[in-house]
């Protein structure tokens, strides 16, 4: 996708991955576009997903299509060009990143390479991406593993795994790796659908975290209703050991002892997808990309990543959607001063957040600061704030005319 003489003028702004933040730059762009530029916006998948709908859409409170996002449509929707491709690399030669000035959107053009189609200009790149949980690829042999990631495809490759158990007379074992918010969320979720097919005498489910306790990162009291909850529905917790195997049988522990399951989820904690490391760019001791406060990458300023895609060497914050969420403004902001010459803003992540799990059960679990609450009230909350989140960014899809 090079440019022809007439459009030697125009400037490209090139999305990376249709995440939260990136999401919101394609949603601004329909009412308020860059002056003089075009946006390009690219994914490996037609569709994105919303996390924090995927445990309510697995246990059945959800139709699948409520929780995504047709990406075509919401590009067609801003006058942007959609291109489904895989990167396999970054080329930022054309560009001369040595002046040190980090707010000059003059500094030439880049370009992103692609295995099965020709390399995109930009003139400013964001990329957002995501994660994949960490450690899955060296267990990808085995018929049981199920990664939660891509999202995009989880529930269909749990739903033909599931289905492969059920030829067998034994009751089913399903191991979930990692101990986090998504992992305890997930099997809460799992129990219900299992529920509402009639299947929950017939399927046992294990979380398995090398951590001390599950959801690790919140309140000590918020731990202790979490596993209380976790047991009284039959589902067992393994603490303070790792997976180190999974065969066609189950998963190994690092004490040495098989634990036998039909399917196992992987959900442990972010570590950078491989895309990341083709692109050439200084990142952290992860592999995700390394940024400045203004979310521009340290390598060169034309390239900024967010969400879980990129790390503030500053100031780290957790990888979670809701720090995505909050660089929306700050990305759109600085994307605009950038290639104007203007004054980029910081992003200033806040210490504590909301909270809220799916429990499967029309309750969900809220923590927010000292308080915590069980209720249904707390899952209308988070079901309210998941829909009318994703629902600015769901257009209808637009049919080609005759």
């Amino acid at each position: 996708m090079n440019r022809d003489d007439s459009s030697v003028n125009r400037r490209r702004v090139v999305l990376l991955g249709i995440g939260h933040t990136n999401a919101h730059i394609v949603k601004q762009w329909a009412t308020d576009p860059i002056p003089n530029c075009d946006l390009v916006c690219i994914s490996n998948h037609p569709t994105a997903t919303y996390s924090g709908m995927l445990p309510g859409t697995l246990g059945w409170q959800f139709d699948d299509n409520e929780m995504r996002i047709d990406l075509a449509s919401l590009a067609a929707d801003s006058g942007a060009e959609f291109v489904i491709a895989d990167t396999i690399g970054l080329d930022l030669s054309s560009g001369d990143t040595g002046s040190g000035d980090l707010g000059s959107g003059d500094l030439g053009s880049g370009k992103l390479s692609f295995s099965d189609r020709e390399p995109i200009a930009f003139d400013a790149l964001s990329i957002g991406v995501g994660s994949v949980p960490g450690g899955w690829q060296q267990h990808a042999e085995s018929p049981l593993l199920v990664p939660v990631k891509p999202m995009q495809t989880f529930l269909q490759r749990l739903d033909d795994r599931l289905a492969q158990c059920m030829d067998k007379t034994k009751p089913h074992k399903v191991a979930i790796v990692g101990g986090g918010v998504a992992s305890v969320e997930i099997g809460f979720c799992l129990l219900q659908q299992c529920q509402k097919r009639k299947l929950d005498h017939d399927f046992s489910i294990e979380i398995f975290t090398s951590g001390k306790s599950i959801a690790q990162g919140m309140a000590p009291r918020s731990i202790r209703r979490l596993q209380r909850l976790l047991t009284s529905r039959g589902i067992k917790i393994v603490t303070g050991y790792r997976v180190t195997e999974v065969d066609d049988d189950g998963v190994m522990t690092d004490d040495g002892i098989h634990h036998a399951a039909d399917a196992v989820i992987w959900a442990t904690g972010a570590a950078a997808p491989p895309v990341l490391s083709k692109l050439g760019l200084q990142t952290d001791d992860r592999g995700f990309i390394a940024t400045n406060q203004a979310l521009q990458s340290l390598s060169d300023p034309r390239i900024f990543a967010v969400g879980d895609s990129g790390t503030m060497i500053e100031s780290p914050s957790p990888k979670a959607g809701v720090y995505a969420v909050r660089q929306c403004p700050i990305l759109w902001h600085n994307l605009r001063a950038f290639l104007s010459d203007g004054t980029l803003r910081e992003f200033v992540p806040q210490d504590d957040f909301l909270k809220i799990l799916n429990t499967g059960d029309g309750k969900a679990f809220l923590q927010y600061g000292w308080f915590t609450a069980h209720a249904r009230w707390c899952w209308e909350l988070k079901t309210w704030i998941d829909r009318r989140f994703i629902q600015e960014y769901q257009v209808p899809r637009q049919e080609p005319s005759l």
